[in-house]
């Protein structure tokens, strides 16, 4: 035997969803006093030091302007890196970490050329866990694509905030 009462809690949830669907903006949209896909394609990313530094400064300019065009820089971003590995695995009988976990941690600072009036900072973090063994070379490369991994989740999570205080600006 069925029951109405889930097809009327179904339709109740359709009805709100549709009706609050109004409420919502995207990020991305053009709309405002500013476009925010033209705002973060003016952002030039200063050089940030390491090998990490490296792959997160390809990832920001990348998502900033997707490859594009070069366009006049109207903003600097800047991006102090802290960087650290922790082992939470031993193995009990050889006594070598058999994990290991690169956490980074991302302050950056979003400043207008030529006012320097600060229009985004904040702080990023993530972790990336790799599996390690006894080949010196796997575990060098193990952990360099964990900094990959974490450059790109800091990448995403710069990205979305800078995109955020340019989309409650305009």
């Amino acid at each position: 035997m069925s029951s109405s009462k889930p097809i009327h809690k179904r339709m109740s949830v359709l009805l709100s969803a549709l009706a609050l669907s109004g409420c919502f903006q995207p990020l991305y949209s053009p709309s405002g006093a500013s476009d925010v896909r033209a705002e973060m394609a003016a952002i030039s990313v200063a050089p940030i030091g390491d090998r990490i530094g490296h792959y997160l400064s390809n990832e920001l300019a990348f998502s900033f302007n997707g490859g594009g065009a070069e366009t006049s820089p109207k903003y600097k971003l800047t991006v102090v890196l802290r960087e650290r590995v922790q082992t939470p695995l031993i193995d009990t009988i050889t006594g070598r970490a058999t994990a290991g976990t690169v956490l980074v941690d991302a302050d950056y600072t979003l400043l207008q050329i030529g006012g320097g009036q600060v229009i985004a900072e904040g702080t990023a973090f993530t972790a990336a866990s790799y599996d390690r063994s006894s080949q010196r070379f796997a575990n060098i490369r193990a952990a360099r694509d964990a900094e990959i991994r974490d450059a790109k989740t800091l990448a995403d999570q710069i990205r979305t905030r800078i995109a955020a205080s340019f989309a409650s600006r305009g």
